[in-house]
């Protein structure tokens, strides 16, 4: 993947052309607060999402955010200078007055970031650096690459196992190539031979992996999950507006899902329903918002948007998302723009 003047690459993100996409990289000119897709997201607590690429090699059916190869709503893919995203969790860390926890996500998978450990490294030597988190379905994880996170300074890793059926593991994940066992085998190794810690993170999509979630637990508990924190996270299957919707499943009720996890609770002697202070997350100083929703005011496009009918905009030191747009973007043009959202720090802008 080599990189364009434009500061673009190009990259086939499947096995097919039709798949090819534009991965756009994130350099020291574009601010890291304001998208969805990259840079750092606070929620208002002691915890932060460090979000250094949107790539996934997977295509999973139930996926709240269409990743991976069959993306039907992408238009472009990020990738994030590591230096410039550690400084900028250094910045907000520090104007939050206390230690902060750097939990490595993505809205695809953060292990498609070729310099992921030197991320965890740097992540790791900053003074404000508290818990260092990481979330992956596994595919591109190896035992070696989980010695080196564990070097570099990684806590905990949740790992997404929605199956341990081969066969279900694979139509889950909407990829053959998927190798379950391999990623049992990793996740062994870990719980093991590893300093950090395992957690595991199936996504319970009703009428398709019910039977499995129990069969999880089980695994989870056997190979030693869960040392300083739960041992398991389980999601429940909700339908996103662009994310995909397996055909016949329909989310069940949270009381439902609630209700189930208390018998498994009492069952296995386990805890199942987890809050934010399981694992150490309490509310801390948000960092503020520059915009008013409603307001309107001239961004500087400066590139293309993550989404079909996006484009990529900067004003006020954040990332705006121009929403409703047609054709490519025009870099380094000044438009104006309507703020229309700024729920958690996420801004999003429809042109006037």
């Amino acid at each position: 993947m080599k990189r364009r003047k434009n500061g673009t690459y190009s990259t086939k993100t499947g096995g097919s052309s039709k798949f090819r996409r534009r991965v756009f990289y994130i350099d020291h000119a574009f601010p890291l607060l304001g998208h969805i897709a990259f840079g750092i997201i606070d929620r208002g607590t002691n915890l932060l999402q460090v979000r250094p690429s949107s790539l996934c090699p997977l295509s999973c059916i139930f996926c709240s955010v269409d990743a991976g190869p069959l993306s039907r709503t992408r238009a472009a893919e990020y990738m994030v200078n590591i230096e410039h995203l550690a400084e900028w969790f250094r910045q907000i860390a520090e104007y939050k007055g206390e230690k902060v926890q750097a939990h490595i996500d993505a809205a695809g998978d953060p292990l498609t970031h070729p310099k992921i450990v030197g991320l965890v490294e740097k992540l790791r030597k900053i003074k404000a650096t508290s818990v260092i988190s990481m979330e992956t379905h596994g595919l591109l994880l190896s035992t070696s690459l989980a010695d080196k996170l564990d070097d570099a300074g990684l806590d905990r890793l949740n790992l997404s196992i929605d199956a341990l059926d081969p066969s279900l593991a694979k139509r889950l994940a909407g990829a053959n190539y998927y190798n379950i066992m391999r990623v049992v085998e990793v996740a062994k190794y870990i719980a093991s031979s590893l300093k950090m810690d395992l957690l595991i993170a199936p996504v319970w999509v009703p009428g398709l992996n019910d039977e499995e979630i129990p069969r999880i637990i089980e695994f989870a508990l056997e190979i030693g999950a869960g040392k300083h924190w739960p041992p398991l996270g389980i999601q429940k299957y909700e339908a996103h507006k662009y994310g995909r919707k397996p055909e016949g499943v329909k989310p069940m009720r949270w009381s439902e899902f609630y209700r189930k996890l208390e018998i498994w609770e009492q069952e296995y002697g386990v805890k199942l329903i987890l809050k934010p202070e399981d694992f150490g997350i309490r509310k801390a100083k948000r960092v503020p918002c520059p915009f008013k929703k409603g307001e309107t005011l001239r961004v500087r496009v400066v590139g293309p948007g993550w989404l079909k009918n996006e484009w990529l905009a900067v004003a006020r030191n954040r990332v705006v998302s121009v929403v409703g747009v047609e054709g490519p973007p025009p870099v380094g043009r000044g438009i104006r723009v309507e703020i229309i959202s700024v729920k958690d720090g996420i801004y999003l802008g429809a042109p006037l």
